[in-house]
């Protein structure tokens, strides 16, 4: 791996990664998880965050993924949703439909499937303004 490349994947031993699901093992179901999680081995399902998912260079992944920043070596098929970024390095190879605001794909990459190239979500403004509430001092009722 470069060096440049180690800077954008980092690897399990550099304090960056939160969780790890290495080499050799399996998972199916649902993960939601918070920081950077690595996954190195093979996992199915879906995968759910506000934060990074590194997919390393063994990995196997098909699932329908929705993060905050996405960076791929290994292999994902799926519908893939950042809010972010993805990055795509070699030799990754990608099948299904990305949906992110900024593409990195790098030469060497396998990639079958369709890319929507959307605006980061912005928040709507109300339609009419809250308008809060004004204290008035209260009169008393001296006689």
């Amino acid at each position: 791996m470069s060096e440049q490349v180690s800077q954008i994947v980092p690897s399990a031993d550099d304090g960056h990664i939160t969780t790890l699901l290495g080499r050799g093992s399996e998972f199916s179901g649902k993960l939601t998880f918070e920081g950077t999680v690595r996954i190195d081995g093979r996992f199915s399902g879906e995968i759910f965050s506000e934060g990074t998912l590194v997919v390393g260079e063994g990995a196997e992944i098909s699932a329908d993924i929705a993060v905050k920043k996405l960076l791929v070596k290994g292999m994902v098929e799926g519908n893939l949703t950042a809010e972010e970024s993805i990055e795509i390095h070699t030799p990754a190879r990608v099948k299904g439909k990305l949906v992110c605001p900024e593409l990195e794909i790098q030469k060497g990459v396998r990639f079958d499937g369709s890319c929507e190239m959307s605006e980061k979500p912005v928040k709507k403004p109300t339609e009419k303004p809250v308008k809060k509430p004004t204290a008035k001092p209260v009169e008393s009722a001296e006689d």
